[in-house]
């Protein structure tokens, strides 16, 4: 076999290889769906080549935060992952997962946001798992069995504490997801079908996680006023089982409490001392949910993204919504419901601080679902790069590519990901750094990105000059502790 021929050659890039060391000049080559070789090539050919002079060349990303349970089915060829140089998604969170479901049960919020439909349901995490295997998405796909999800399909009402038989299935049930190649157990006792969870009842539930060291990653209880006692419920589940904890989408919402990163953020680093942490957010002010009637859900400006009963109202502000209804907002965000919102909930300041904070990776926390999604969706990778890495200034465009690739890959044991080596998997993004932006906004929350040139899954071309190739080369990737 002659080692300097490749089936894919990336020529004069400059490599930022993913583990946060300086960049530096060569050429990439790929065969049978690895890295073949780093460096000088100019001796070596390949079937295709792409002119990578004046771009970078980095790992693809990895979105370490993602509702694309079901998308990566329904919607396998995932332009708004793959334009934005996402190769992996992590799916599965904030206690929502795509199984185990029953086709004959009705899904409560937030889990419906899945768009689930009945028929294309899996009863076991296996099945799940094989059907991707089967018909593969354009993305990797690392996935979590939920606990709201587990809650839903083995009590007869969430609206309580679970009994010892019914914490006894759901604990059998991350048994059985765990086998089947579920990398972790996530939780939302934000959300209503797991706000009556006792943190005695995950540290149950959570038990087989502890023998494989799977990840426990959670949407916290409150991640407003009571924030501090979120973090320590948190840290105390991943002490109890000894397994390592991720918080998901750290945030400090609602004005009385801006500026509280300053707080949240020394102690996470703290605790990071005695146990395994981690951390993801996404690079915006404001968060996407379920329509939720809070009232201090409702003290921002709050955009409708969809509505179930009222589609017409998707893209819409909740203030003229209400005003043309002649109710205040909590009445008309309960007409509204079931659907999903945007609310303007944080403070700038504390957001560049929770993603320049060393050990913060990058999540979107898209749903995709509906026309007038959160921009996130599109956007959150480019904008990291261009906005807050080139032009705040917030870090080196080194520490940008690391946040949202060998950081994640090493945090969610992505064995062969995240970084730029000879012999891994060839996820690649090839991105002009000078003009890398999201171009994806509230008004317009689902144009593609600008700057990504070239997009490489398992070896693959994906997207290039602005075109999805068709490509559908993922896998799924299991967890390696």
């Amino acid at each position: 076999m002659d080692p300097t021929r490749h089936d894919l050659l990336i020529r004069g890039g400059t490599v930022i290889d993913g583990t946060r060391a300086p960049r530096f000049d060569a050429d990439v080559a790929v065969k049978d769906g690895r890295i073949s070789a780093i460096g000088d090539l100019s001796g070596h050919g390949a079937r295709m080549v792409i002119d990578a002079k004046g771009r970078i060349v980095a790992p693809g990303f990895i979105d370490s935060h993602t509702h694309d349970d079901q998308a990566v089915l329904s919607q396998a060829t995932m332009p708004f992952k793959i334009s934005q140089g996402v190769t992996t998604v992590v799916a599965g969170n904030c206690g929502i997962s795509a199984a185990p479901l029953r086709s004959d049960m009705d899904l409560p919020m937030p889990l419906s946001l899945l768009d689930m439909p009945a028929e294309d349901r899996f009863t076991t995490f296996r099945a799940y798992l094989d059907a991707l295997r089967a018909q593969p998405a354009s993305v990797n796909v690392a996935a979590m069995v939920g606990h709201s999800t587990l809650r839903v399909i083995t009590m007869d009402s969430t609206d309580r504490e679970a009994t010892p038989r019914e914490i006894a299935a759901m604990q059998a049930l991350v048994e059985e997801a765990l086998e089947a190649g579920a990398i972790g157990l996530s939780t939302g006792t934000f959300y209503p079908p797991a706000v009556k969870a006792t943190t005695e009842e995950i540290i149950e539930v959570g038990h087989p996680l502890s023998a494989r060291k799977a990840l426990y990653v959670t949407h916290m209880r409150d991640e407003a006023d009571q924030v501090m006692d979120a973090l320590g419920e948190t840290f105390r589940i991943g002490r109890e089982l000894d397994i390592p904890v991720v918080v998901s989408h750290h945030k400090v919402q609602s004005t009385q409490n801006f500026g509280k990163s300053q707080v949240t953020l020394p102690y996470i680093r703290e605790a990071m001392k005695k146990q395994r942490i981690c951390l993801d957010c996404y690079p915006y002010t404001a968060g996407s949910t379920m329509i939720r009637p809070d009232r201090g859900m409702l003290e921002c400006r709050v955009i409708i993204a969809d509505s179930q009963p009222h589609p017409e109202c998707a893209g819409r502000d909740l203030d003229d919504i209400a005003r043309e209804w002649g109710v205040d907002k909590v009445e008309a965000s309960h007409r509204l419901q079931p659907g999903s919102a945007i609310y303007f909930l944080m403070d700038e300041s504390d957001v560049q601080r929770i993603l320049a904070f060393d050990e913060t990776m990058v999540g979107s926390d898209g749903i995709p679902v509906g026309e007038n999604p959160h921009p996130r969706l599109w956007g959150t990778f480019p904008r990291v790069l261009g906005h807050y890495s080139r032009d705040v200034g917030l870090f080196p465009l080194e520490t940008a590519v690391w946040k949202m690739t060998g950081l994640t890959a090493r945090n969610f044991g992505l064995a062969g990901r995240g970084s730029l080596q000879v012999g891994n998997h060839a996820d690649i993004v090839v991105f002009d750094a000078a003009t890398i932006r999201d171009a994806a906004d509230y008004a317009s929350p689902k144009r593609p990105a600008e700057g990504i040139e070239a997009v490489i899954v398992n070896g693959s071309i994906t997207w290039h000059q602005g075109i999805h190739t068709g490509a559908r080369n993922g896998q799924v990737i299991t967890r390696n502790s």
